[in-house]
């Protein structure tokens, strides 16, 4: 199915955001997602399905300042 990550067109096989974070090799600490303009807690990850066309955001905690 196709979404959109951070704006970017994207094919993706995954049915929830656990799927995606496997399926794009996202750390286990330290990312935040959020689908259609709402944040999603990572203990929601599991459920939280996403269908065709969902907007999704990643956001990647970075050191430094």
């Amino acid at each position: 199915m196709k979404v959109l990550i951070n704006n970017k067109p994207t094919e993706t096989q995954a049915q929830t955001i656990a799927e995606l974070a496997t399926e794009l090799n996202l750390p286990q600490a330290g990312v935040a997602i959020a689908t259609n303009n709402q944040m999603i807690p990572r203990a929601a990850w599991q459920e939280t399905t996403i269908g065709e066309g969902t907007n999704i955001v990643i956001i990647k905690a970075a050191c430094g300042g």
